[in-house]
């Protein structure tokens, strides 16, 4: 772990993102932080599979929002000692666990930000609600954040298992791919995708005709593959349920296989943009799959996109632009609060309507603490429609924000 300290702020930044709701500003001379600085923390995946989709560019997306809260907010401003602090949890939930007590309590953690994998991400939960200090997942997607495993101090942030499922696995399934065939990684992600997508294609008229488990993380899943094409019924669509290097890995050999040339299609559950470039377009040309943001969707996410090439050399994934907006949320709400305190946080943050470069229509339910949004259908570009770097994918459709997440779970209890 090292400490970060923000960027330069950049001029239109008030232009870039305005969160409604809260209070109005707070003069730092008004401020009642409990120790007269903010800490931000980044938990996640710095050197595994996940690293690319999130990583060290999630630490900068929030070192940007912080100096575009400080520009927008000015003298205004409830402090200008606003820093960030960092981890690696090597996607083990032991370690994301002690990490984030770390981050906490020596670390002097305000609130924690992202947390991919799904398994950690339900151990930061319950470290948040013991310590009773804001907590924001980004890039963990099971619905058991929402659900039994809710508290008053986790954030749902971006994406879960339920808007994948409902937007890919029905989709494809209407569109003629009846029989399916899933493959998961078996841990608390994998699982809880596996459930939602069978819901979905079922749901739609669909037939599960096979799920297998697989080891995570794994670099060979020929097994799988090669059982593909033998089942009985033969399974119109592969569906896999990896993500990140693991993805990368799988699509390479379905593409080695020749899977689609023997009926068998590919839809992928979670793609990020990282993998689409780690792969090349053509390797996943005209695959759907359901994504919560693209950085070429319209002008106000290509100006944020634009800013963090310049910073990093890459485009944003989803996962950099959700990281971005809640730890800039987050700022606005201990600034309209004029205090840290994590339950006036709370407060402020409960219902607020958002519209941000991330969130379109956004709301957080008081509820469950789902952060709520619009969605996209998105299907990859073969390379001969690719007209610039990183621009892989077109929008199908946009899926409202009150269809592409599910109802305030029965098993919440705050």
């Amino acid at each position: 772990m090292r400490r970060t300290t923000g960027l330069a702020a950049v001029s239109a930044v008030t232009m870039l993102i305005a969160g409604c709701g809260g209070g109005g500003p707070q003069s730092s001379g008004d401020s009642k932080l409990t120790d007269d600085k903010i800490v931000l923390g980044v938990l996640n995946d710095q050197s595994g599979v996940y690293s690319e989709l999130s990583g060290k560019n999630s630490v900068k997306a929030v070192e940007m929002a912080i100096a575009d809260f400080k520009a927008k907010h000015g003298d205004q401003v409830i402090t200008d000692n606003i820093s960030v602090e960092f981890a690696d949890h090597q996607n083990k939930p032991d370690i994301a666990n002690n990490r984030a007590a770390e981050l906490y309590d020596r670390k002097g953690a305000d609130a924690i930000f992202d947390v991919p994998t799904s398994s950690a991400a339900l151990k930061v939960a319950d470290v948040a609600k013991a310590k009773k200090k804001p907590y924001f997942n980004i890039t963990g997607a099971t619905t058991e954040l929402t659900g039994k495993a809710c508290n008053k101090y986790t954030f749902h942030y971006a994406y879960d298992t339920y808007m994948l499922a409902n937007g890919t696995g029905r989709t494809v399934t209407e569109q003629g791919a009846k029989n399916w065939y899933i493959v998961y990684p078996d841990y608390a992600f994998g699982q809880d995708m596996e459930k939602s997508f069978s819901a979905a294609v079922q749901a739609a008229g669909g037939t599960i005709v096979g799920k297998d488990p697989t080891p995570f993380p794994n670099d060979n899943f020929s097994t799988f593959l090669l059982k593909a094409p033998t089942l009985n019924p033969k399974p119109d669509v592969l569906g896999t349920m990896q993500a990140g290097a693991d993805l990368v890995n799988l699509v390479k050999q379905y593409n080695e296989f020749k899977l689609r040339e023997k009926g068998v299609s590919l839809s992928v559950g979670l793609m990020f943009l990282t993998d689409i470039h780690s792969l090349t377009p053509d390797a996943l040309a005209g695959t759907t799959y359901t994504d919560a943001w693209y950085w070429n969707f319209d002008q106000k996410n290509r100006e944020f996109a634009d800013r963090f090439q310049q910073e990093t050399g890459a485009r944003p994934t989803f996962a950099h632009a959700a990281n971005y907006s809640a730890a800039f949320q987050y700022l606005e709400a201990v600034q309209a609060a004029g205090t840290d305190d994590a339950d006036k946080v709370v407060e402020q943050l409960e219902g607020k309507t958002i519209e941000d470069v991330f969130l379109r229509n956004g709301k957080i339910r008081a509820e469950d603490h789902r952060v709520i949004h619009d969605a996209y259908l998105a299907e990859v570009k073969p390379a001969a429609e690719v007209t610039e770097p990183w621009d892989y994918v077109k929008i199908l459709k946009t899926i409202p924000a009150e269809q592409a997440f599910a109802s305030p779970s029965a098993d919440c209890k705050m």
